[in-house]
């Protein structure tokens, strides 16, 4: 099959009418058949030659080629400097420096007054008593249309680019009608970075005939792939989380404008046809109103209308679903917006052959193009529905909130107070209203005092919001997920918190307008001796680097004990770090401002000391004391490492902790010298080839094997740990049951993302700093027995371990008093194993300590 393109100035054949305004022209050309032509067409719409068409500037017709970042760029804002329709804007830069565009595109006249109609449109939600029927009336809705977060899901781009050209230079009475009565905002490519990635890959082994063989290098992008940001992340995961530039600019966008529909747009599998949504009806969250998806119901019969039209065949309701409140689809849901998922089939390259033959990319463009029309058409036929629907899902937060037996929540910011304030950060991110505490309260052991506490209620406007972030909700209609089933950030943040169920309007103190970060101190002036750093605050890692590539050697204390600080007797934890004011070779010069620095900028706590004789416990250069190394780290990557894991970890530990890592692949380590290195760290893949013999005598010379997940897993099947693994028996889980029921019960045992409750050995040095007890992230059903070595059990799964989310009972079962981390000596070394990932998607900010504690403190037991 020979190149497809659209090319919309060509076009002016009129065909029977199909939507509201489409003007779509598809040709694909074979090389034993004729041209075939299909047309979609508003009658009477031409388009202006004022407008740059999309060829006219990037080089190419649409389809023909995978369209790279800095053209769609270069496009956007050429049509931006044509016309009196279109303005671009900035929202965000990716990691790799590559801007994040908009087009807001509407009639002159709403341009006119675009900030009038922004903060009418926000009335709906900060007001929506004050908006009458008649108000809406003369609205304009506004839609927001967002493509490809998947960087090699790359056909929505394109259709972006199609409609920009279509709404920008299209002429006629129905399309003018259609800008007057909505603001299109158009974001092409949410995915910069990894967009980038696919279409250099794709562009540049294609060759000049290309091929539609799918075992074709175009057809296969070399690892970790395009579909995820620079880091290696999901960004549609990331809506809820708000932890990557991409997102937060997003998420501004989106609460600047607060659209009444947002499409979200997607690639899958290329043996499969069109979906949108509705998906799975009994997996929608509890908290989407019921109304939510009936709209979205009467929308897809505009998708349906169009794609009959041209002969795509789709679906909807059978798969994907609407729970998880993180991704792209399914955040608007929770924001009064109906949010609407589209995935059709790839092509990945050129065109690839599958199930019912060659799939062209220009094909996957048509149809996405095709439904963003067919969006834009529900959008303005249902426009006061739609704005109606919005109004009232705010005007309702009330009610919500009455009808909840929790009134508010108490998040403890003493034990855990830079973390709770990055909580509270991602909350302000979200509209969600935050307050001090007003007065005490004591819930649970927990007293939560002013200025060491903020108290979010339920009544207000983010109701459900704020439900949705905070609620452990164990039950379920269903136990089939497309994602995971539960993300309460309270525990993913390992904070203290209490629900209030009494009136809470008592504890409601001034507004939290911008999370601050505070709490940072250095109690006393100059030491002679040196200072103390208790291992309680979230960035005491990073303090303890920047020292050590000062080149001071601070000691970690592995006994509890107190200390003379400013003429009193104060108490010390284990764990505690010692940094000496002299070295060796004399004063350590500047020490005193570096710490100062130090504290203001990462918040922690030290003390200086008046004398190393301690009142009691171990004196601080005694043997209870390890002087620590810095750690120079090796993360495996490549094939055969999950790119997801690995990004993770990278990002934790050179974006947000400023530490140097190096990526190793996996295929070059027999080659490598891993003397270079004092960790290893393995967070998860198959790790195939790896040679488990070079990395074992490494760590007998005195390395530290760090493994999480699914690397645990491989670390056990090579024997760097005697585990027993314990199995899940599915086959009598199935017995006798009737063919269309084994799936279904298969799939009910999945952990696909859930939270269980470990209990800590907190005289373990991985563990110091955490609590008795924590909450871990698990995926997966492989468990471990405790091993029989005495203190090499650092944590083990509660008897009851399942804190928030789905599990079944048999699981649960294996999982009660299953190993969660084990750590255990090896020759010189010490091999590390985290059966969970402590950094999922970046906002796991409590186990991200046991991570570190891993790399910092895991070399000196």
């Amino acid at each position: 099959m020979l190149p497809t393109c659209f090319n919309h100035s060509t076009l002016t054949t009129t065909v029977p009418r199909l939507s509201l305004f489409l003007l779509l022209s598809f040709f694909v050309v074979s090389a034993h058949a004729q041209p075939v032509s299909a047309h979609l067409e508003v009658p009477g719409v031409s388009y202006a030659t004022s407008i740059p068409t999309p060829a006219s500037v990037i080089g190419h017709e649409i389809g023909m080629r995978h369209t790279v970042p800095h053209q769609v760029v270069e496009y956007f804002r050429a049509v931006d400097a044509a016309s009196d329709r279109v303005t671009v804007h900035t929202h965000a830069y990716s990691y790799e420096g590559r801007p994040l565009i908009h087009a807001l595109v509407t009639s002159p006249a709403n341009h006119r007054r675009l900030e009038a109609i922004r903060a009418a449109n926000q009335r709906l939600s900060d007001a929506p008593g004050e908006v009458s029927n008649a108000d809406i009336q003369q609205m304009p809705a506004v839609v927001y249309m967002g493509y490809s977060v998947h960087g090699n899901e790359a056909s929505g781009t394109e259709a972006g680019i199609l409609l920009l050209h279509h709404l920008a230079a299209g002429q006629g009475a129905s399309l003018e009608a259609l800008l007057d009565s909505m603001i299109v905002i158009i974001d092409p490519m949410l995915n910069p970075d990894g967009r980038d990635r696919f279409g250099d890959w794709a562009n540049r082994n294609r060759g000049g005939i290309h091929t539609t063989d799918p075992q074709d290098r175009e057809h296969r992008e070399a690892w970790p792939g395009g579909r995820t940001n620079h880091y290696w992340f999901d960004l549609n995961r990331d809506w809820l989380p708000v932890q990557h530039p991409e997102s937060q600019g997003r998420i501004q966008l989106f609460h600047e404008w607060r659209p009444q529909v947002l499409t979200d747009f997607h690639e899958m599998g290329g043996n499969s046809t069109y979906f949108f949504q509705p998906g799975i009806p009994s997996r929608t969250n509890h908290l989407t109103p019921p109304l939510n998806q009936q709209l979205t119901g009467e929308i897809a019969d505009f998708h349906a209308r169009i794609l009959d039209g041209i002969g795509s065949l789709y679906y909807t309701r059978e798969s994907f679903d609407d729970f998880y409140y993180g991704k792209g689809s399914t955040y608007p849901d929770v924001n009064g917006t109906i949010g609407i998922l589209f995935e059709q089939a790839s092509s990945r390259a050129l065109e690839t052959d599958v199930n019912d033959g060659p799939l062209h990319y220009a094909y996957t463009v048509r149809n996405q193009y095709a439904t963003s029309l067919s969006s834009l058409e529900a959008v303005q036929a249902m426009r006061t529905k739609l704005l109606r629907y919005q109004r009232d899902f705010y005007a309702g937060a009330r009610d919500f909130a009455r009808r909840e037996a929790v009134k508010a929540y108490v998040l403890d910011a003493d034990r855990s107070r830079t973390r709770t304030q990055h909580l509270v950060g991602i909350m302000l991110q979200h509209r969600v209203q935050v307050y001090e505490l007003a007065q005490s309260l004591s819930q649970g052991g927990t007293t939560y005092t002013p200025g060491s506490a903020y108290v979010v209620p339920i009544d207000q406007p983010q109701a459900r919001l704020v439900k949705a972030m905070m609620e452990r909700n164990t039950t379920f209609t269903d136990s089939l997920f497309y994602d995971v089933s539960a993300w309460t950030l309270p525990l993913a943040f390992d904070i203290d918190y209490a629900e209030v169920r009494q009136n809470a309007s008592r504890y409601v103190g001034a507004q939290v307008t911008e999370a601050v970060m505070d709490g940072g101190r250095l109690v006393g002036g100059p030491s002679s001796v040196g200072y103390l750093m208790k291992w309680n605050r979230y960035y005491a890692p990073q303090v303890l680097y920047a020292l050590q590539a000062a080149g001071v050697h601070p000691r970690v204390i592995h006994q509890p004990f107190s200390a003379r600080i400013q003429g009193q007797t104060m108490a010390f934890p284990r764990g505690t770090v010692m940094i000496p004011a002299m070295e060796r070779s004399g004063e350590i010069e500047g020490l005193f401002g570096m710490l100062q620095d130090l504290v203001a900028q990462y918040h922690v706590e030290l003390f200086a000391v008046e004398s190393g004789l301690t009142p009691t416990g171990p004196d601080l250069g005694g043997s209870a004391t390890s002087v620590l190394q810095q750690p120079k780290v090796a993360l495996l990557s490549g094939s055969g490492t999950s790119a997801y894991n690995t990004g993770e970890a990278w990002h934790l530990l050179t974006e947000r902790f400023k530490i140097p890592v190096s990526l190793l692949d996996v295929d070059n380590v027999g080659s490598a010298d891993l003397d270079r290195y004092t960790h290893v760290v393995m967070p998860g893949g198959f790790y195939g080839g790896l040679d488990a013999d070079k990395l074992k005598e490494w760590v007998r010379r005195g390395g530290v094997l760090v493994a999480s997940s699914s690397g645990a897993d491989w670390a056990v099947r090579n024997e760097f740990a005697d585990l027993e693994r314990k199995s899940l028996e599915l086959d009598s889980l199935t017995a006798d049951q009737p063919y269309d029921q084994v799936g279904t019960i298969r799939g009910a045992q999945v952990v696909g993302g859930a939270i269980y409750a470990a209990r800590f050995d907190t005289t373990h040095p991985v563990a110091y700093g955490l609590p008795a007890e924590m909450a871990l992230f698990r995926r997966g059903t492989t468990f471990y027995e405790k091993p029989d070595a005495a203190g090499t059990t650092v944590a083990v799964y509660a008897a009851r371990p399942l804190m928030a989310g789905y599990s079944s009972e048999p699981v649960l079962e294996k999982a009660a008093g299953s190993a969660a981390v084990v750590a255990r000596g090896m020759g010189r070394g010490n091999v590390v194993l985290l059966m969970d990932n402590p950094n999922f998607r970046a906002f796991w900010y409590g186990t991200n300590r046991l991570f570190l504690n891993a790399i910092f403190l895991g070399g000196s037991f």
